[in-house]
């Protein structure tokens, strides 16, 4: 090993492309790295498309830089193999060719393998989907099921190098040899360690040389292998079955769900009955009290044969989903308080009800599916551990972390059973919220997710009833915060708008607009108004294909927290003003244009506000072409 090399980074890489964007800001953080501390092997996949000869022109400037060439495969894991084989660094961080490095990361996680002696130390990603349950807090000392490591199985971990080659780890050259190697590398492990505190890596998923979907023999069979690994490494007993139970979800039932209705008879006969012969071999029904409620009802199905049954359970899912409701938002001195409600939805949008008797609780099925045994339908103990939980999502980068709830779930008495519903305070602390550090500035989505009976997540959307757009600055650093909406209604709090112009264009869908004595008032909402009132104001409006008005604009303050500020601008109606048809505002201000988003449409002596993603309501001509079409039936 050469002296003092912390860390080898394997980058498999197949036809990345001349200039993508990933692809550049994958390497420029590769490039970060002290070339004297860490060293970068990009194992290349016989690329055709340039990649091998960029990859060699940058090892040929960068000392730190290796590029192994080898024959074309399609799959990542013979790049993982091959750089494992010259690794030379005393870890090895295993990500792909399209994810990105955040800046400081691998310094931070050698420095926290070191200190714990870990042979696999678990980093928290950033990317699409929600958090992993293993990131809500570090560990020196991770067990693999109470700490939920089994929700993070992708590569992308800090290994030590003696360790894999003291356990002959290795990628298999079938589906699913991500999982089978991690897992293995779980159940060898002496010590694995979690560092949830930064974000390691940024995913890029979907991009190319990522590992390929697998068909369903292929499918099968790497199912069966990684429960080769389960019975090799566990004794009979518990844990075995919740780690056999947990691939046996998220694998083989996960692909019967409402997606199984999309395959065409003959794949969907052909996957039904791959699942069922390995179900028969490998996954007994005593696995299936460690499922939720709704995914035992499949695996009995599957284990009676009941290929009809498996279809009509996936269509009577569809359109079952969380709904969360907001009820308050309100500042309380610099955190932003959140009242929501979260309860599972039946797909026609009522409240799923459960049968009861006394403190007993029962998953009701669907009446097409009404022939599961009522101990498997059963849901006490996870009805006692239904809870609610708050995330929030960097829109850009994709890094989440969890709000501190405190709630309680309600148990409502209704006719045939009872409903559960989760209700809850989450507290939005810019200055706390990524794990006692002060949240990087931008767009951070608010999720809810709720686990127990049927986990399920979703996004708060805008109640009927007024919220506030008041923003507030927050202490620790001092920045401003503000609570917007998305085009679809859902909730985020933007932390630190790059400008005045751009917190009030975050909240101006819920601009008002009236027509008064010839002329068109505009009012938009301002979320903070600094002492100094801020840069002078000008509204923009152009109508669509045609020209554009502009009019002073008058910033009244609010009160920072509590209520919102206003600016209002008069423009002239009429001849020479806003006349008849569709109107865009933009915002002026130092210099510069912000859209605005809202519309102004004018007609007939009156004025509306139309918010982006509303239609506009058909004109008079197209009313009279739909009316002849109707007639004639041709729609």
């Amino acid at each position: 090993m050469r002296q003092g090399l912390k860390v080898s980074v394997a980058v498999p890489v197949g036809n990345a492309g001349p200039a993508t964007d990933s692809f550049d800001a994958c390497v420029r953080s590769l490039l970060e790295l002290p070339p004297d501390e860490y060293e970068v092997i990009f194992a290349d996949d016989g690329s055709t498309d340039g990649t091998r000869k960029r990859l060699d022109a940058l090892a040929a400037t960068r000392s730190n830089v290796r590029v192994l060439h080898l024959e074309r495969t399609g799959n990542p894991a013979h790049g993982r193999n091959a750089a494992l084989s010259v690794a030379l660094g005393e870890f090895v961080f295993l990500m792909n060719a399209h994810d990105r490095l955040e800046p400081g990361s691998l310094q931070r996680l050698f420095e926290r393998a070191k200190e714990t002696e870990a042979d696999v130390l678990v980093g928290r990603l950033a990317g699409d989907g929600p958090p992993a349950a293993a990131f809500t807090r570090d560990r020196d000392r991770a067990d693999l099921l109470r700490d939920r490591l089994l929700t993070a199985v992708t590569a992308h971990k800090l290994f030590r190098r003696e360790f894999i080659e003291t356990h002959q780890l290795r990628f298999a050259d079938r589906a699913l040899s991500e999982q089978a190697f991690v897992l293995r590398a779980y159940l060898s492990a002496k010590v694995i360690a979690v560092a949830a505190g930064h974000v390691v890596c940024h995913l890029a998923h979907g991009a190319p040389g990522a590992e390929p979907e697998p068909g369903d023999w292929d499918l099968v069979a790497g199912l069966s292998a990684i429960m080769d690994i389960v019975e090799a490494q566990t004794e009979p007993g518990v844990q075995r079955d919740r780690i056999a139970a947990h691939f046996f979800r998220s694998v083989a039932l996960r692909r019967l769900g409402p997606p199984f209705l999309g395959l065409t008879p003959e794949r969907q006969e052909l996957l039904y009955g791959h699942l069922k012969a390995i179900t028969a071999t490998r996954f007994p029904g005593s696995l299936d009290t460690h499922l939720p409620v709704h995914l035992r009802a499949r695996a009995a199905l599957l284990r009676t044969g009941d290929a009809k049954g498996i279809a009509d359970l996936a269509r009577a899912a569809q359109g079952t989903r969380l709904g969360a409701e907001l009820g308050d938002l309100r500042w309380a001195g610099h955190v932003l308080s959140l009242t929501l409600t979260a309860e599972l939805l039946a797909p026609d949008g009522s409240p799923m009800v459960f049968a009861a008797e006394g403190d007993r609780v029962w998953w009701v099925p669907p009446s097409r599916v009404d022939r599961l045994d009522p101990a498997l339908r059963e849901v006490t103990e996870a009805a006692g551990e239904v809870r609610m939980e708050v995330y929030v999502r960097h829109s850009e980068t994709g890094e989440m972390h969890f709000l501190p709830v405190t709630g309680d779930v309600e148990r409502l008495p209704v006719e045939g059973g009872v409903r559960l519903r989760a209700s809850g305070e989450a507290r939005f602390d810019v200055g706390t919220a990524a794990f006692g550090r002060p949240l990087d500035p931008g767009v951070w989505e608010v999720h809810v997710r709720m686990r127990g009976v049927n986990p399920a997540r979703t996004r708060v959307v805008r109640p009927d009833h007024g919220v506030t757009s008041a923003g507030m600055m927050a202490e620790y650093p001092r920045r401003l915060v503000v609570p917007c909406w998305s085009d679809k209604g859902e909730l985020s709090v933007c932390v630190e708008p790059r400008s005045f112009a751009e917190s009030i264009a975050l909240v101006s869908q819920a601009a008002t607009v009236s027509a008064h004595e010839g002329a068109v008032f505009v009012s938009v909402p301002v979320p903070y108004v600094p002492p100094n009132g801020g840069p002078a104001a000008e509204l923009v409006l152009r109508r669509v294909g045609g020209r554009t008005v502009v009019a002073p604009a008058l910033i009244e303050p609010g009160e920072p927290g509590r209520f919102a500020g206003q600016l209002i601008a008069k423009l002239p109606g009429g001849r020479g003003g806003l006349t008849r048809g569709l109107w865009r505002p933009k915002l002026r201000m130092d210099g510069s244009l912000v859209d605005l988003r809202f519309a102004v449409e004018t007609q007939r002596g009156k004025a509306v506000v139309r918010t982006l993603e509303t239609p506009r309501p058909p004109t008079r001509w197209k009313r009279l072409v739909a009316s002849v079409k109707r007639r004639y039936g041709m729609i």
